[in-house]
């Protein structure tokens, strides 16, 4: 997938500290991660959602109801993982 994503799709692989996946930078300057089985978790994760304050989307989650799990970081960004009433796992991410 990362050779596709490099050579076909012509992304450019981007460097970012404590990720451990292929990023990629897309046109609009968000990103893409490509991650072996098990490298991130969970990679049936397809979805994330950007977000102004992470903190305060973790609040309104579990006040739903909703399965959250801790926050995590990397050198970009926060995020949380997230179990949606579709059963799926899905993301929130705060760039720092």
């Amino acid at each position: 997938m990362s050779l596709f994503v490099r050579d076909i799709l012509g992304l450019r692989r981007t460097q970012i500290g404590g990720v451990e996946a292929d990023m990629y930078t897309l046109p609009d300057g968000s990103h893409f991660a490509v991650a072996g089985p098990y490298g991130m978790g969970d990679t049936d994760r397809s979805v994330g959602f950007c977000v102004e304050d992470l903190d305060d989307a973790i609040v309104e989650l579990r006040a739903a109801g909703l399965a959250v799990d801790e926050p995590a970081e990397n050198d970009r960004q926060r995020y949380v993982h997230f179990r949606a009433p579709d059963g799926k796992l899905y993301e929130l991410v705060e760039d720092r």
